[in-house]
């Protein structure tokens, strides 16, 4: 079955750095799309980031992210990641993984907090 875990979650200061990893098993994993989504306290889940299966063509889909986060996949490894520099307090949020395979699977989610 599809498997999908983050780590790499934590408490940091403003502008501090996170590299946030996500391990997939379950599928084939270079065939697929990659997601990394976040959802903040009282807020809807949104999409970060993505990646595409061939090429590795990533795309940053919020404004207030885009050149301080930055997507990238492992495929000999199965692994995604989200790289996050100048972190702000905005960004605090539980970070999800997802791959859409004829249906949403989502990772536990890995939290980030920054805060000073």
């Amino acid at each position: 079955q599809v498997q999908l875990v983050e780590s790499g979650g934590g408490l940091v200061r403003p502008g501090g750095s996170l590299r946030l990893s996500c391990v997939a098993s379950g599928f084939n994993f270079s065939w697929w799309p990659m997601n990394w989504y976040r959802q903040a306290p009282g807020k809807v889940r949104e999409l970060v980031a993505s990646i595409t299966n061939i090429g590795g063509m990533p795309t940053i889909h919020v404004d207030s992210v885009r050149g301080r986060f930055t997507i990238s996949r492992d495929n000999a490894r199965a692994t995604v990641y989200l790289q996050m520099n100048s972190l702000k307090p905005e960004d605090t949020a539980i970070y999800y993984c997802n791959v859409y395979i004829t249906k949403d699977y989502w990772g536990q989610g890995t939290q980030v907090t920054v805060s000073s």
